[in-house]
């Protein structure tokens, strides 16, 4: 069965992990994403993540992209992409973040399979480059590679550096872009950099 798939509403499956664009809060996605933070980091942690989720969530105007992965009914694997506009420069940049697991689906190749079906799909819908902020080790599977601050100016000062990390979609290799970056509002928090 494939653990890459997307549950339509007609309950058939397709093959590849499909983008959900959410004008809306999705209680079920928000408690995904706090209940695998919390197991990992902490349940103050899996609370501002969730909040996290919710409030870009809330965001109307189609700026948010969800991705999930699903294996038969069960959410397992999540993600969402928002811009990171660069008024300087004229490339589409997208910010990866955040993205959860279920526990017992890590290092089983699902968050893979999903980044790697999300970053085609965000590439064939005209983004550029994308940034995320994390662990350099599971990023590099898919691509990022690490960028300084000074090559790609993130929305708000790092916490930790070497988690900052990029790619060039259409030839994965690390971008430098030209000028200041602007988040959704939501990313604006110092504490989540």
């Amino acid at each position: 069965m494939p653990f890459d798939a997307r549950i339509v509403p007609s309950f058939s499956w397709r093959p590849k992990t499909m983008p959900l664009a959410v004008a809306r809060p999705d209680d079920e996605l928000v408690q995904f994403f706090q209940e695998v933070f919390s197991a990992s980091e902490g349940s103050a942690a899996g609370a501002v993540i969730g909040d996290l989720v919710h409030d870009l969530l809330e965001l109307t105007d189609g700026e948010v992209h969800v991705f999930r992965s699903f294996r038969e009914r069960n959410l397992i694997a999540a993600c969402l992409f928002s811009p990171l506009r660069f008024p300087e420069d004229p490339r589409r940049v997208v910010l990866l973040s955040p993205v959860a697991v279920e526990p017992e689906e890590q290092r089983t190749g699902v968050g893979t399979a999903m980044l790697r079906d999300a970053l085609s799909a965000v590439h064939s819908e005209g983004a550029d480059v994308a940034v995320t902020y994390g662990d350099p080790a599971f990023y590099h599977r898919v691509g990022f590679e690490p960028i300084t601050t000074e090559n790609v100016q993130p929305p708000q000062a790092l916490s930790m550096p070497h988690g900052w990390l990029g790619q060039v979609l259409k030839d994965q290799s690390a971008p430098t872009l030209r000028g200041p970056s602007k988040s959704v509002p939501r990313f604006d928090a110092p504490d989540l950099w």
